[in-house]
């Protein structure tokens, strides 16, 4: 019994992040709880030397890590580890370095590459510094880039979640000054329909409400402040509705989340990157997760950055990384029950049977 109660928990592989910031503080004190191995198997992929140095700049002594050399050899009740890298680092908090970006990287590769191999069945990415890990191997702006370019995917979706509040944004991180320039009809339309997949398929809804903000202040005046929710917005919505989306707007940002009406949708697509993120996470303060919505894998990440100004003082909050964790976990879960009732004869069977039963 027990071994079979192993074999269907799941595996999730940890990608490390920069080693400067506070990745190996959130994992640690998320995998002290031993209550967390009821559910899943942890994969860190990283350098066993530097995570137990870090271990010991925090005085937490009683955790300690399990090295292996693949996931085959992984502890369902322990924090396993492999090493991507073996060169030396020197630790030191706040400071990140050539050396940090590259081990980031290569943990980062590895994790990925057994996520698509089916060795790992979910990811969970550490913070990393965006500009540290820039190479050959990582010109994107961020995760997000990164694993929609590894996935064969065209487009993907950056979904800040929280409960039951999920904010997309329609363009990421670009600069402001092109962001309208990055909205279109179309671009619109096709976060629409990967925002109400996944909303189907990820968290199991049913007949999902989505709302669409504006672009522009007072989502334009009626034309007098700019006409992109008149020309791009407002057809995009049209179009989304002919296809059975349940999408409603576009609404002023401003109103929208202090009147509480976000609370009366199931998905808010925000234009731009601030727009969304600032009210979720003045909203969800340090539950809130990263989840790229739209790519065959489940990849989930903490809210926060590296936040190097605190690395190495042992007060970094791991609720977001831990609350990652299990999303990646739910997710997972809710993707194979969705797949299975999709897949059910009897389901089908008998919606045919209901639809003969009304004529």
């Amino acid at each position: 019994m027990k071994k079979n109660q192993n074999q269907s928990k799941i595996k999730i592989g940890i990608s490390i992040g920069d080693v400067a910031g506070i990745g190996l503080e959130v994992i640690i004190k998320t995998f002290s709880d031993p209550r967390i191995f009821d559910a899943i198997t942890p994969i860190i992929y990283g350098n066993s030397s530097i995570a137990k140095a870090y271990r010991k700049g925090l005085n937490i002594n009683d955790f300690s890590f399990n090295l292996i050399k693949n996931c085959e050899e992984a502890n369902p009740k322990r924090v396993n580890i492999i090493d991507v890298s073996t060169n030396e680092i020197g630790l030191n908090y706040g400071v990140p370095s050539k050396e940090t970006g590259e081990l980031a990287l290569k943990s980062l590769e590895q994790a990925t590459a057994d996520l698509a191999s089916n060795k790992i069945d979910a990811i969970v990415t550490a913070p990393i510094d965006k500009n540290i890990i820039q190479s050959k191997g990582f010109n994107f702006p961020g995760h997000t880039e990164y694993l929609t370019k590894m996935a064969n995917v065209n487009e993907a979706l950056m979904l800040m979640i929280e409960d039951n509040l999920r904010v997309g944004v329609v363009t990421g991180h670009i600069p402001v000054k092109e962001i309208a320039s990055n909205i279109s009809i179309e671009v619109i339309l096709n976060k629409l329909r990967i925002f109400n997949q996944s909303l189907l398929n990820d968290f199991g809804l049913v007949k999902p409400k989505l709302a669409i903000l504006g672009l522009n202040p007072h989502s334009g005046d009626h034309g007098l402040i700019g006409d992109e929710e008149k020309n791009i917005i407002l057809p995009a919505i049209e179009k989304a509705n002919e296809e059975g989306i349940l999408a409603f707007g576009p609404f002023s940002a401003d109103g929208f989340f202090g009147s509480g009406n976000f609370n009366n949708f199931d998905g808010i697509l925000a234009m731009y990157h601030d727009q969304g993120l600032i009210p979720f996470k003045t909203l969800a303060y340090m539950g809130g997760v990263n989840f790229t919505a739209g790519l065959p894998i489940v990849r989930t990440s903490p809210a926060h950055g590296t936040a190097f100004d605190i690395a190495g003082k042992g007060i970094a909050n791991e609720s977001s990384f831990r609350t990652a964790v299990y999303y990646a976990l739910d997710i997972y879960m809710t993707r194979k029950r969705m797949k299975e009732w999709n897949e059910n004869p009897l389901k089908t069977k008998g919606d045919i049977q209901l639809e003969k039963s009304e004529d």
